[in-house]
């Protein structure tokens, strides 16, 4: 008996102690948690400046600061209270409490001043800037028909972006038109989750939070619940495919051949406001540049660069003729990763004979005609991982059942290689335009805003794992993910 109670007493005492280190290693880094400008010709704002506010507020007790996470918006509120809360979730957020002192938060503050968050390599000798080591993909102008979902036509948005842009932030004016912007995306989102229709489930999900809203989720950074998903590809030594032919196909390398060279990171979203921003220059300073399906660059370098190191592709993109996958020169010479959701819990020898596209086919012409090629298939359990953080993160309040997009996925992929991530357009900036991508004239509000895929719940994760400021996310449409340390993840409150 005495030997239970010691033993009861030793569990009680780590697990608190775990918990008080985690809250003070994430009081301890507020330069993870303050907003940061992007490009050179933003200027950071303070962020003990009057009305500067953030998505979601990370914290240690209600009297230091005040944590905002995605589930205590969702809710179901009862009492007049928690219907004021809701309605405040996406208007305003009180700024980040200190848990420096005034005095050395402040020297922190100019000492990131001093040192941009914009980096870029220049080599001296020459006139352009330093590549990556990875090559660049071979693009066509000719531009095949784009990936198809279910999508709900609603081609109209509910407000004009255009009266929000502004481009001086030390303005006031700017800075209001900036978080007035902000507060209209977030509550699209947030309404895009609270009035979820009635879908069949056709991938068989089965899944609840075990920790939804609990002390422990609360306080455990998002990103560490992208990491945790463990988004991988699929070796030879997998199991069956270590015993059939595809899986000899599968390349004997990594994923990245030099991982340690990996400085910068750049997410390319398709979305049809990058028409016009100009950020080409910018991305293709990136070590590694990831684009998605057969977005192409020829034509539109200035807005979204020339350089690709890998591109990230949904089975339709593989299987349907119109792509030419296995012979269409954007799709060689760069790194390929693949994926396919299969059903929810299957096991991959149940996904490789009823995979929703038989992506298995083209992959196998792909790599014997092309046997030097680093083209990879998508574990689909590690993109079902990837669902189960989304849900987790927004509690008990129900997402749709679709896979996560291959924006979402190609995040989850890239962030255990990356120090940071710049993902461009994927939250929406004033820009915004209607349009589905940039290089199509096809006009649809729901590829922004979602009709198929988790999106909602996807951007409001993203907007919570971001580091920059205001004016770099919803002015210049650049938003900026951290690789978290590994301090703070891996405690595994869910079972991965």
């Amino acid at each position: 008996m005495n030997i239970t109670q010691a033993f009861i007493g030793i569990t009680i005492t780590f697990i608190t102690s775990f918990t008080l280190i985690q809250i003070q290693l994430i009081g301890a880094e507020p330069n993870r948690f303050k907003r940061m400008p992007i490009l050179p010709f933003t200027a950071p704002f303070s962020s003990s400046q009057p009305g500067r506010g953030q998505v979601y507020q990370k914290s240690g007790n209600q009297k230091l600061s005040i944590s905002y996470k995605a589930q205590n918006n969702f809710t179901n509120c009862t009492s007049k209270q928690h219907e004021k809360k809701l309605k405040l979730s996406w208007k305003s957020f009180e700024p980040q409490s200190k848990l420096r002192s005034a005095n050395k938060d402040q020297s922190d503050w100019h000492q990131r001043k001093q040192r941009s968050v914009f980096h870029i390599r220049w080599n001296p000798n020459e006139k352009y800037i330093v590549e990556s080591r990875e090559k660049p993909a071979i693009n066509s102008s000719k531009l095949s028909p784009h990936p198809r979902l279910k999508l709900s036509k609603n081609t109209k948005l509910t407000f004009n972006p255009k009266l929000f842009v502004c481009h001086d932030k030390l303005l006031e004016n700017c800075h209001n038109k900036t978080a007035n912007f902000r507060q209209q995306i977030i509550h699209i989102f947030e309404k895009s989750l609270i009035d979820l229709p009635k879908e069949p489930n056709f991938y068989n999900v089965d899944f609840t939070p075990l920790f939804a809203n609990s002390f422990e989720e609360q306080y455990y950074p998002s990103a560490c619940l992208v990491m945790d998903a463990g988004v991988r590809v699929l070796r030879r030594k997998d199991l069956p495919f270590d015993k059939i032919e595809i899986g000899k196909l599968f390349p004997k390398q990594k994923l990245f051949r030099k991982t340690k060279d990996i400085k910068t990171c750049a997410i390319v979203s398709s979305a049809g406001s990058l028409s016009g921003s100009k950020l080409g220059r910018f991305i293709d300073t990136h070590d590694v540049v990831m684009r998605f399906n057969d977005a192409p660059t020829h034509g539109y370098e200035g807005d979204v660069g020339s350089k690709t190191t890998i591109r990230v592709l949904n089975s339709q993109v593989v299987t349907k003729p119109h792509f030419n996958f296995t012979h269409a020169p954007i799709f060689q010479n760069v790194t390929i990763a693949a994926w396919d959701p299969g059903k929810y819990n299957t096991s991959l020898r149940e996904w490789r004979a009823s995979a929703d596209y038989d992506l298995f086919s083209n992959y196998a012409i792909y790599r014997r005609n092309y046997p030097k090629s680093r083209a990879f298939l998508i574990d689909p359990h590690s993109v079902w991982r990837l669902w189960q953080s989304l849900q987790t993160f927004v509690g008990r309040r129900p997402i749709r059942k679709n896979p996560p997009s291959s924006g979402f996925i190609g995040m989850a992929l890239l962030l255990p290689h990356c120090p940071f991530i710049d993902f461009i357009e994927y939250i929406p900036s004033t820009r915004l335009n209607g349009r589905c991508h940039y290089y199509s004239k096809e006009m649809n509000s729901a590829c922004t805003f979602g009709a198929w895929h988790p999106l909602a719940a996807e951007k409001l994760m993203a907007l919570d794992m971001n580091s920059a400021d205001d004016t770099s996310v919803f002015q210049h449409g650049i938003l900026r993910i951290r690789r978290p340390d590994k301090l703070l993840c891996g405690f595994n409150f869910f079972g991965y």
